[in-house]
Formats: C-alpha cells, structure tokens, sequence
C-alpha cells in the first residue's frame, strides 16, 4: 500500500494557520503603535525635517504659546488632496508641540456652519473660503497662534505654500513670544511702499501700486518706518537702514546714514547701474533716455569704505545667464546680463547665504576696491570667471557684442564689518545756498563695529523676479521660484531679528536649478561664439555694400542705370547674404542641440544611473541565489 501524499494539504494547512498569524500581529501591532506618529525624510535637502532654528526657537519659550487650527474636515465634498494637506499640517503641529517642552499647546476646531468654533475662526482672523462660488458653505483652513496678549494669525494654508509652512509657523511663534518688534527704516528712489502707477495716469486712468511684497513681509516682522531720501538724520530708535535704489539722494542725506553708522546703526544698500523699474517708471522718456538716467550709488559714502561703483556697466555672465523670452524671434534666448546665481557664485560658508538656492541679478553692478583701513569684507555674491564688463545700454536693449571672458570673479555683493570712519571729516554739508553756516560737531568714527552690506542690483527686490504671485480666496499667495526675498529676510534677521528664523526660510524654495548643465552650456557656447560673430559681421558687412549699390541705383533727380558688372556684384552680394544667412541659421540651430544634448544627457544619467544600480544589484542577487540552490 502507497502512503499518501499529504505535502500539499500540510502546505496549505501552514499556509493559511501563518497568514492567520500575520493577520493577527498586525491587528495587535496596528492597536499598539495607532498612536505613534513617525515619519522618515528622504528628501535630498531634508525638506520636512525641523530645522535646528525651529528647534531653537522653540526650545526658548519663556511663556506659553497656544495654536488654535481651524480645520472644516466635516465639510462635505471636501478635496482629497486638501485633507491630506490638512494632516501634513497637523503632523507638523504635533511635532512642534513635542519639542517645545509643554510650552506649546494645540487645540484643534472644525468649524461648522453657524457653530462657536466658526464665531472663534472669525475673531481669530481665519476667514471661510468658498472653494466652489456661489454653492457650499465657506471652508475654513488656518491657525491662530498667541501668546499672553499678542497674537498672529495665518488666515488660509495654502498647499502651494507647503515649503513654507515650518517658517510660515516659526515665524508666527516668534513674532508672539518676544515683546516689541525691532524698527526697521526702508528709503527708497522708488516707489517700494505702493503710490500712484505713472504709466496708467499717461493712459489717462488712476489708482495706486500695491506695497513691493519684500516691504509687506518685512512689517511681519519688523516695525517698517518709511524714510525720506531727504533725511536729515535717522531717528535714533531705527535699529537697520534698508536702502533701495538711492537715486536723487542729497549729501545731506547720506550724511544721516553715515551718522547712523557712527552711533552703531546697520546698513543693507542695494544699489544698481540700471533698474528696470526706476526705467519703467520714467514718464515721457523714451527707452534710451530713461536707461541712460537709470542708475543709483553712493558716491560720497564708497570711497570712504574703499570701494567704487560703476553706473555705466553691468555684469554679464554665461555661467550665470537665464534665458528671457525674445519679442522679436518670439523664443526664449539666453541673456548673459540677467544672472541666476546659483551656489558656484555664493559664499556658502557665511549663515546669509549658505543655504540659498537661486537668487536673481537682472543687469547688476559690481564693487570695486578694497576695505579701507579698519574694516574686513565678505564677499557675499561673486560673478564667475567666465564674465565680462558690458555697456548698460547694449545690455538693456539686448544688443550683442563680442564676449571676452574676463577671468575673474566680479564682487556683487559684500559686507563691510568694522569699526567706520565718517564719510564727513569737515562735518556736515551745508544746505544749498547757505555757504555760512558753522559746522557743527559730527562723530567722526563709529562706537563699535558696525555692519554695511552693499548689494550691486535692486531690481531682485522686485518680486516679479523671484516669485509668482497668485490671488486665492482674495489673498495675494506668494509662491518663490529663486531666494531674492529669503537673501533680504536673512539679513534683516541677522542685523536685528531672531537669527534662528535664517535657517527654517532658506530652505523654502522650490527651485534646484542643474548648475552642472549651466556649466556645460556655457562651455558649448563659447565654442561657437566666434563663429556665430564672424557670420554676423559677414552678413552686416554684404547687407551695407547691397545697401550702397542700391542707394547708388537710385541717386539723383534720373535712376542710374548700373553696369553690368555692378549688377552681377548685386547679384553676387545677394547670394552671398542667403549663403551667410543659411550658414548662421545651421550654426545656431547645432548649438541648441549641442545644448540640448549635454542637458538630456545629463537629466537622463541622474534619472537612469539608481534604478540601473538597483536593478544590477538584484540580477546580481539572483544569480548567487540560484546558484547557491542548485548546489544543494
């Protein structure tokens, strides 16, 4: 008698008694750990780890601090991508809440139609949005943070805001938890503050401008005073001078700032050989009168520091170019005077700068000097040797010539640190006409160290360069596509704020650009440049000699009749335009792909190269294994 085979019913028994098992682990292992929250980041810039300036903050609480979260997370229909938004939100505001040592305490609302949670939202400041006009009820979505009497509010959390949220809350923590808000003065050649708008009162309209977004961030967290160009002296409770494009400023002015550098006072001047803003707003000029009278320094304050600064050139750079849509060929095309720094043109071992990611330069100046006697400078921000001087008219209008790399590193943006001497030995200016008034006594050298950082372009401050702007739910959502106003903020904090917040705000913006690529872009195209400019020159040179010959056909009061040499030279120029046109098309059109080229090349290899490892290492695996079983 055969025994039975009873292997597979043994099989299947253990089978399902083990799936039975597992089963019920996890069961048991879901109940033990329902209440552990714990995430991993495997973001390559650690983009949802708390940053140590979140931790320090608030590790340093002194008095308690409640977060009121309105959430409608009973609304019907509600977005799925919104409550899972909503749960990233509150993650982080329990992760907060752990690490603040019992200080910070959360509470958590759901605002229903006519309920006490919705009275509560509205006298927090956090207003229902109408996520579908004109049907639904309002949803709520934002928090209150407060502490003894001080309060902040975030009305809406935007998803598009999410690498802003830890700064977004940090700074709101921060802002209730320390007393007085430190002062801050901003001057301005233009109209930072909002005013009325020049090109819509030549169309014959009105209205006014809205405030510059970096002067609406700064009143967050500063008290932001408004000072005249005018200015007589600083008032003495101003603890930072921000100066934006200082153009018309009067010696008397520059006086005050240099007094308010002798009494300790620190300085951020972002000046500029071009501003397109102070261009556009120009009424009546023409393009070239108004970029020629563009361009703010100053004058009296530099030398005295070591350092000039030229108002007829701007930097160009092809390292650092970014490609600007062309309205005449309808295509996007490089512009070497418009700079996206990137890391290679950054000190990235100074706190202000360490952690940015792109910070846009449209047609910026360089420094030129050294410190004087006293002082130390740190460059901040530095052309890269592949860059040149250029003519600020040929740069604003986009007109091309031959580009010579200079070798060298242009400083763009730098501090001063020291103890500074006054610009003003003699005392101060005499008002104009009263060439009899004593000098009166002026300090003549500053208590302590103090600070000065010049920047070479004002235009970044504009936030059309570093931002989209969007209108949601009535509000203007600020989402940055390069650190402009993170490179301002990380400043201002380190010269009066809570220097903790540098370290949360740095790492909100999106953008990686692919630094390597610019790199090899640049390479290609200086390869060609010679030729493209010898075609150009060929092709200017046929074009002046067929204008010539067709100014001589038509001379005097009877058309000449041209030889029939001249008409075959005619002939010959014009074939020989075609012939050079043809030939520059084909050269410009070989140096997009030798660009788009080395770009796909590149993305593909970083894309390609971990799942080829992967795949490689598990082949790998599966050869040892099979052949360790066929031993056996």
């Amino acid at each position: 008698m055969t025994k039975r085979n009873t292997k597979p019913l043994e099989t299947l028994l253990y089978s399902g008694l083990g799936i039975g098992i597992l089963l019920v682990i996890g069961i048991a292992l879901n109940a033990i750990f329902s209440g552990v929250r714990v995430r991993a980041d495997l973001t390559a810039d650690r983009a949802y780890t708390l940053s140590e300036g979140t931790r320090k903050i608030l590790g340093t609480l002194e008095a308690p601090v409640q977060v009121r979260y309105y959430f409608s997370a009973s609304a019907p229909d509600m977005d799925v991508g919104l409550k899972t938004y909503a749960r990233r939100v509150e993650d982080l505001l329990n992760e907060f809440a752990a690490l603040s040592g019992g200080r910070l305490e959360i509470k958590k609302f759901d605002p229903k139609p006519d309920s006490d949670a919705e009275d509560s939202a509205n006298l927090d400041g956090v207003q229902g949005q109408q996520l579908q006009p004109p049907f639904g009820d309002p949803i709520y979505f934002g928090l209150a943070v407060s502490s003894l009497d001080a309060k902040a509010a975030l009305p809406f959390l935007s998803p598009q805001r999410e690498r802003l949220l830890e700064y977004d809350l940090a700074r709101a923590i921060a802002q209730v938890s320390r007393p007085a808000k430190p002062v801050l003065g901003v001057m301005s050649g233009l109209p930072v503050f909002g005013g009325m708008d020049p090109m819509a009162m030549m169309r014959g309209g009105g209205g006014r401008t809205e405030p510059w977004i970096f002067v609406s961030e700064l009143k967050a967290d500063y008290d932001v005073r408004e000072i005249p160009l005018t200015a007589e002296k600083i008032d003495d409770d101003v603890n930072v001078l921000v100066v934006v494009y200082p153009k018309g400023i009067t010696e008397a002015g520059q006086y005050a700032m240099d007094q308010f550098l002798m009494r300790g006072g620190s300085l951020v001047a972002f000046l500029d050989p071009l501003s397109i803003m102070d261009s556009r707003n120009a009424m009546g000029a023409n393009p070239l009168q108004a970029a020629a009278g563009s361009g703010a320094t100053l004058d009296k304050l530099l030398p005295a520091w070591g350092y000039a600064f030229d108002l007829n050139k701007v930097v160009s750079d092809k390292q650092f170019q970014t490609e600007l849509f062309d309205s005449r060929t309808q295509q996007p095309r490089p512009n070497a005077a418009f700079l996206s720094l990137t890391r290679g043109g950054m000190d990235t071992n100074d706190v202000v700068t360490s952690q940015l990611g792109r910070v846009t330069l449209p047609f910026t100046g360089w420094f030129d000097g050294s410190p004087a006697e006293g002082l130390k400078a740190t460059v901040l921000f530095r052309s890269s040797p592949d860059s040149q001087l250029t003519d600020k008219m040929m740069a604003q209008f986009g007109a091309t010539e031959e580009f010579k790399a200079s070798g060298k590193e242009h400083p763009l943006a730098l501090r001063l640190v020291g103890r500074f001497k006054t610009a003003f030995p003699d005392g101060p200016p005499a008002a104009p006409g009263d060439t009899n008034a004593p000098a009166a006594d002026g300090l003549k050298e500053a208590r302590a160290d103090a600070v000065v950082v010049l920047v070479g372009d004002s235009d970044l401050l504009y936030e059309q360069n570093f931002a989209r702007i969007q209108d949601m739910f009535g509000q203007r959502i600020m989402i940055p596509f390069a650190a402009n106003l993170t490179f301002l903020q990380n400043l201002v904090e380190q010269l009066a704020g809570d220097p903790a917040l540098i370290g949360i705000r740095s790492r909100a913006t999106q953008s990686r650009p692919f630094t390597k690529v610019r790199e090899m872009q640049a390479e290609a195209e200086l390869k060609y440049e010679s030729k493209i400019r010898e075609l150009e020159k060929s092709l200017q040179d046929t074009q002046q000699k067929l204008n010539d010959l067709q100014r001589a056909k038509t001379d005097g009061a009877q058309q000449a009749v041209l030889s029939e040499a001249q008409q075959q030279e005619l002939l010959r120029f014009q074939q020989q335009r075609a012939k050079v046109n043809t030939e520059l098309k084909t050269v410009r059109k070989e140096l997009r792909q030798d660009v788009d080229r080395l770009e796909n090349t590149l993305k593909w290899s970083n894309i390609l190269v971990m799942p080829l490892l992967v795949t490689a290492a598990g082949l790998v695996l599966a050869f040892f294994k099979r052949q360790r079983t066929a031993a056996r």
